[in-house]
């Protein structure tokens, strides 16, 4: 689907390469369901289920709720990035933006999550080169805060998962430089340079550098973190809480540090939403710190159901409105 186009499909039928998305979203779950399966078939059944069986539904809401918590300060940090840089929305219209995103969380990349841009565009006529910034300093903003947590996690955990620390410098690297205007352009320089690769895209990063400096103040930056450390601490206390209904006997902090090192080697994978990566890491790092197979698989299998297929739940729920309100906008233009 290309962002930069408003041309639509006949009334009443999605466009083509939204049908292709949610495909690919439908095939995606098909996929981490059967692996899940397979594992739990490998040990038996009856283990899994067993350890599933011990969760009651006030302690999955509880654990949907802690997710909500994360995406709701995350939207709320959305709405300050919108501010810096002058959209001229408001916190509802950015609210909705940020959720209805969640919805393409599982395409290449996480390309899809670009339809905010459109939605943007849409409603306030800003170009896509424009408000391209947001999600650059919205990433970064996440790296930030997760790369502290790791840290934070790596320090106080005791743990002996020696192997974050790279991670947590390469979360740290990127976003330092994507929070200064002046290293991401001459990365982007550097990178065509000894690559000859992507000369639109760089000329685009370039581009959306110069935007960025409406988002390097010393509070912005501050606020920024503040906010993605709360939401991201509200899933990695979320996981703690399963792990600890599950008697899996893991720490606080040694359950944050798995959690997060767990989603950020997901998406260093490339795959869509970090799949398959992010629960094999999960479920290794578990077993590592001596929890038996069939709770390191339930609670990972959890988790994730909790998490990024509750983000995408939510943002199927919400797209459809934020589509129609986009084009009422548009056509009120």
């Amino acid at each position: 689907m290309t962002m930069s186009s408003d041309i639509q499909a006949p009334q009443g039928k999605p466009p083509r390469g939204r049908w292709r998305e949610f495909a690919l979203l439908g095939g995606l779950f098909v996929l981490v369901v059967a692996g899940l399966a397979s594992l739990a078939a490998a040990t038996g059944w009856e283990e899994t289920m067993a350890q599933l069986s011990k969760l009651t539904l006030a302690q999955v809401g509880l654990l949907l709720a802690l997710s909500l918590v994360n995406y709701l300060f995350r939207a709320f940090r959305w709405h300050v990035f919108t501010r810096c840089l002058g959209v001229g929305t408001g916190l509802g219209q950015d609210i909705r933006h940020f959720l209805g995103g969640f919805a393409m969380s599982v395409t290449p990349g996480r390309v899809g999550e670009l339809i905010r841009m459109r939605w943007i565009r849409r409603e306030t006529g800003w170009s896509f080169e424009r408000t391209a910034p947001l999600v650059l300093v919205d990433r970064a903003s996440d790296l930030a805060a997760m790369a502290l947590l790791l840290a934070a996690a790596l320090a106080l955990s005791g743990g002996m998962i020696r192997f974050a620390v790279p991670v947590t410098l390469l979360a740290f690297a990127g976003a330092v430089i994507v929070t200064r205007p002046a290293l991401l352009s001459i990365s982007a320089n550097g990178f065509y340079r000894l690559t000859g690769l992507f000369p639109r895209l760089m000329a685009r990063i370039r581009r959306a550098a110069r935007s960025l400096r409406a988002f390097t103040g010393a509070g912005t930056l501050a606020l920024a973190t503040a906010l993605g450390l709360v939401g991201w601490i509200a899933e990695g206390y979320a996981f703690w809480l399963l792990l600890t209904w599950l008697d899996a006997g893991v720490g606080f902090w040694l359950a944050v540090l798995i959690f997060v090192f767990a989603t950020l080697a997901g998406g260093l994978t490339g795959a869509p939403g970090g799949l398959g990566g992010a629960e094999a890491a999960m479920v290794g790092l578990l077993m590592l710190e001596g929890v038996p197979f069939e709770v390191a698989l339930a609670a990972t299998a959890v988790i994730r159901v909790t998490t990024l297929w509750f983000a995408i739940l939510i943002g199927l729920g919400i797209f459809p409105f934020a589509e129609a309100k986009s084009l009422k906008f548009k056509e009120a233009s």
